[in-house]
């Protein structure tokens, strides 16, 4: 059974509308040719995170999302998204969007690393950033 769940880890968050937000990423998952096996979000602190990326990347920076794909087979999703909520609700102020969407927007660029997507480059960040907002669109 396809699960997406939803953590936090030294935060206070009620993720609103969360049946929603499943069948959204659902879809997206579906519509892109994947399956789902497992998604787990964990909603976290900035230093959370950044320990986080510290640890497992040997990054020293501060970022709003992390995604491990855990995955073994191809077309087949089951991954780890960490978000700092920190992060979620500087980045909502700075661009003008309420935190739920600014929550969502991060969300799906997890997902999207997921499905094969990637941000290295200015080309590819162009196109991921189109297919954030292709999928924003449709979310209820």
């Amino acid at each position: 059974m396809a699960k997406i769940n939803f953590f936090t880890e030294d935060v206070t968050y009620t993720l609103k509308g969360k049946i929603a937000i499943k069948k959204w990423l659902q879809e997206t998952i579906e519509v892109e040719g994947y399956q789902l096996a497992e998604l787990n979000f964990i909603f976290c602190s900035d230093e959370y995170l950044l320990r986080v990326n510290q640890d497992f990347l040997q990054h020293d920076y501060y970022t709003d999302v992390i995604t491990f794909d855990n995955s073994e087979e191809l077309k087949t999703i089951l991954g780890d998204i960490f978000i700092s909520i920190d992060r979620v609700k500087d980045n909502a102020k700075q661009n003008n969007a309420t935190t739920h969407d600014e929550l969502c927007r991060i969300m799906i660029h997890g997902t999207l690393h997921l499905l094969g997507y990637r941000d290295k480059t200015k080309k590819a960040k162009i196109e991921m950033t189109a297919k954030e907002d292709f999928y924003l669109a449709t979310r209820n």
